[in-house]
């Protein structure tokens, strides 16, 4: 009953909230005659704008009544004005806007106009490679905006990024680093639609260099077709821009946050041609528990440059450190069961030296124009990472209370090296369209750390969880030998500590379109060749993935969807017989509705998937000392999602989803139909943000937010398959004023002062991560 709180509130806001608008529609086509898709339209003196489809078509809604004048824009082609007028209520069709081809230096690079404070996005990003709206894409895809981040003031994916995006859960963290489960399987982070996900790593990346966070669920082969079937989440960094970007922030908050940042951007040559973007961030901040703190800084350059009217080459910077209390300090260890100890308990010391890391990135993309129908995308990335630390992490916990800690070497370094080149293109063969994408994409990951050095804290006194004494003295902790490169250092153990994957990847999708574009079909498949090594276990599979989709608009503004997709997970190991396993196969079938409604300000979704696993590895009946691959899991559900301005000023964000991972084959039938553990079968979350529009409390808004979860597994199952967390609910608020230049926010988390917490069982004892208490925000933001 709680969630319904924030729903009664959004229907007494909707009763003052509404407000006259009117839309525009209109289309583009190329002096040849054929629809150009993927031109740019913005209004002059406003941030509101559009991309043409396919079709050459456009809507912007939310326009204020009033006269306009329209710009379309396009690489190539020469920009052209029209003026509209707008009604409200009413839908402005645009006269018909002819291009023509342009020899001139470069016209646009950027979008000229984007809506304002909306939390609804009706395009994939570009990294995504996909040309076709959400609305009408075979898949559950869901964005979370820049504004949405903002509003909300979260400053990395570990500050419930995940409230926004159905069936998204948070499962684990260690600071600095994002475990998310979708569907009840772990999902890999993308940095600009490249695989970075590594062992340990990468470092979530901070929101004040985000424009935008996609949540791909399930299997997506137009991007990679290995690993696990839950899904991806990408995370879009900001670009340079054509229009002045200057905007600085402030934010402090409860324990000690201190956070600032800079964003600037432009143009640096009058013709246009090269344009930069700038975002630098510092954050200094503790804990609720003692002895827990980070300090991080970003910095991140970029350049556009126009090497002619058709091509441009970004090149892209982005450099991460954090210096932060050892890896593990967060657990909390106990004999007797969950929530036995304060949410401020900690295993620390105030003694135990820092963890340090470096992480660079470098993007650099290659964009060329062939035509107004095809286009080319190369991009090259390169990510190095490096941390020196240690953990901290409990040898035994005994009945009474006292426990032995272990402190361990946690130094390690990724490296990866990543290539993909894409081409989109459009073409027909007389009444069916054609939208093509083909792509080839190659990478090598390694991984090297030294968790080999380890000794015990205590000596011969041990700590009392319920009556501890902290003080170890600096002299009395271990020191670590470093002579040695990680590199080396990775094999000193009893078996390596080295990871890495190598792999090249063809990729090639129709998209045909029938009855104008009512109905569209897209065939598709992926070849993977893929060698991997992990801790002395080497793989090698090739590996070919179809996937078949199916959208048909059954109104301009409603789509019915269904997909077939697949993924692999390559294993290691051989069964008795000496043969090598194959990859786990991974088979999702969805099905769902879309509609955007009120012209597009605000959309819906509503699927049903069924993921199932099949080659998993259990245990050999014949053969107790072997696996055998005749286990099955699988995963079903529903999931529903609604965001976007349902009225003038009420910004909303309502999700729900059904999860249930099971056992459906097993060598052991008693484990059939038992559940996989690591996720709830319940989660609803909630945002309402609501701006007020009269004249006295114009700028003036509130906002309020749930995060709802209902049988809830534990990170792993016990011995018993029974370890169910209770409930957890959250419940967050807010209050803002913008004005032309300022603007302030104040946001209050976890208003009812629960505790909340996720863990595990661990051997004879439990282990859990709990969450602060009541805490505060504050945020100043000023553009000039």
């Amino acid at each position: 009953m709680k969630p319904n709180l924030l729903l009664l509130l959004a229907l007494l806001l909707c009763q003052t909230a509404w407000a006259q608008t009117g839309t525009i529609t209109g289309s583009v086509k190329t002096a040849d005659g054929q629809a150009a898709a993927n031109v740019n339209i913005g209004l002059k003196g406003t941030s509101l704008g559009a991309s043409t489809n396919r079709d050459g078509r456009y809507k912007i809604n939310n326009v204020a009544a009033g006269t306009y004048t329209l710009v379309a824009s396009y690489v190539g082609l020469v920009s052209k004005e029209i003026q509209v007028t707008v009604k409200a209520g009413e839908t402005t069709s645009a006269p018909a806007i002819s291009l023509t081809e342009s020899h001139a230096e470069l016209q646009e690079v950027t979008v000229r106009g984007t809506r304002q404070d909306t939390y609804v996005a009706d395009v994939p990003s570009r990294t995504l490679r996909l040309q076709t709206p959400l609305l009408e894409t075979p898949q559950n895809i869901q964005v979370v905006t820049k504004d949405l981040i903002n509003d909300q003031q979260a400053i990395d994916m570990l500050e419930t990024v995940t409230r926004n995006v159905s069936g998204a859960q948070m499962i684990e963290h260690w600071g600095n680093f994002a475990r998310i489960n979708v569907r009840g399987f772990n999902i890999p982070a993308f940095r600009n639609g490249m695989n970075v996900q590594m062992p340990w790593g990468p470092l979530t990346e901070d929101m004040s260099i985000v424009e935008r966070i996609e949540f791909v669920k399930g299997p997506a082969g137009f991007l990679l077709s290995s690993g696990e079937p839950g899904g991806l989440y990408n995370v879009v960094t900001k670009k340079p821009t054509l229009d002045q970007q200057n905007e600085v922030t402030l934010t402090t908050g409860s324990f000690n946050t201190l956070r600032g940042t800079v964003d600037v951007g432009g143009k640096l040559t009058e013709d246009d041609r090269l344009l930069y973007r700038f975002n630098a961030m510092g954050l200094t901040k503790g804990s609720h528990r003692n002895y827990e703190f980070n300090k991080r800084y970003t910095l991140a350059p970029s350049l556009t440059y126009a090497l002619n009217d058709r091509t441009s080459v970004t090149a892209e910077y982005i450099y991460q450190y954090s210096q932060m209390s050892l890896v593990g300090a967060a657990y909390v260890f106990s004999p007797n069961g969950f929530g036995d100890l304060p949410r401020d308990f900690t295993l620390a010391e105030p003694n135990i030296d820092p963890t340090n890391i470096d992480e660079h990135n470098v993007f650099v993309t290659l964009n060329h124009q062939i035509n107004p129908q095809w286009e080319v995308t190369a991009q090259l990335g390169y990510l190095f990472y490096q941390q020196e630390g240690s953990s901290l992490w409990a040898d035994s916990v005994n009945a009474n209370g006292d426990i032995y800690r272990r402190i361990t070497s946690f130094d390690g370094f990724n490296e990866s090296k990543l290539g993909q080149v894409f081409v989109n293109g459009n073409v027909r063969t007389g009444a069916v369209g054609h939208k093509i994408l083909a792509g080839l994409d190659v990478g090598q990951k390694d991984f090297f750390a030294d968790w080999w050095q380890s000794a015990q804290i205590e000596g011969e006194t041990p700590l009392n969880i319920y009556n501890p004494q902290y003080g170890v003295p600096a002299s009395a902790l271990p020191v670590f030998n470093r002579e040695m490169s990680v590199r080396k250092r990775a094999t000193a153990g009893s078996y390596p500590a080295i990871v890495g994957q190598r792999y090249s990847s063809l990729y090639l999708q129709d998209e045909l379109s029938f009855l104008e574009d009512r109905i569209r079909l897209t065939l598709a498949g992926r070849y993977t060749g893929y060698s991997g090594w992990s801790y002395g276990a080497d793989t090698k599979d090739d590996v070919v993935t179809p996937r078949i989709g199916l959208s048909v608009s059954v109104t301009e503004n409603t789509s019915v969807y269904g997909l077939f997709d697949q993924s692999f997970l390559p294993q290691s190991g051989a069964n008795a017989e000496g043969k090598a396993f194959v990859p786990v196969q991974a088979k999702n079938l969805e099905a769902g509705i879309k509609k955007s409604w009120m012209d597009g300000r605000w959309n819906s979704t509503l699927g049903v998937f069924q993921i199932t696993k099949d080659n998993v590895l259990t245990a050999d009946p014949e053969n107790p000392m072997f696996s055998i691959q005749l286990g099955q899991v699988q995963s079903t559900g529903l999931e529903f999602d609604v965001q976007g301005e349902i009225v003038d000023g009420l910004q909303l964000i309502l999700n729900y989803a059904n999860t249930n991972v099971e056992v459906t084959k097993d060598t052991d039938e008693t484990l059939i139909g038992n559940r996989v553990a690591g996720h709830a079968r319940h989660m609803t979350n909630g945002w309402v943000q609501y701006s007020f529009p009269d004249a006295i409390l114009k700028g003036f808004g509130v906002s309020l937010g749930y995060q709802y979860q209902v049988d809830r597994s534990s990170w792993n199952w016990d011995a018993d398959n029974d370890s169910l967390l209770p409930d957890y609910f959250r419940l967050d608020g807010g209050v803002s004023w913008k004005g032309d230049n300022i603007a302030l926010s104040l946001n209050v988390n976890n208003l009812l002062n629960e505790y909340l917490y996720s863990g595990s069982s661990y051997g004879s004892f439990y282990y859990w991560q709990s969450e602060p208490g009541t805490n505060f925000r504050l945020n100043m933001a000023y553009t000039f």
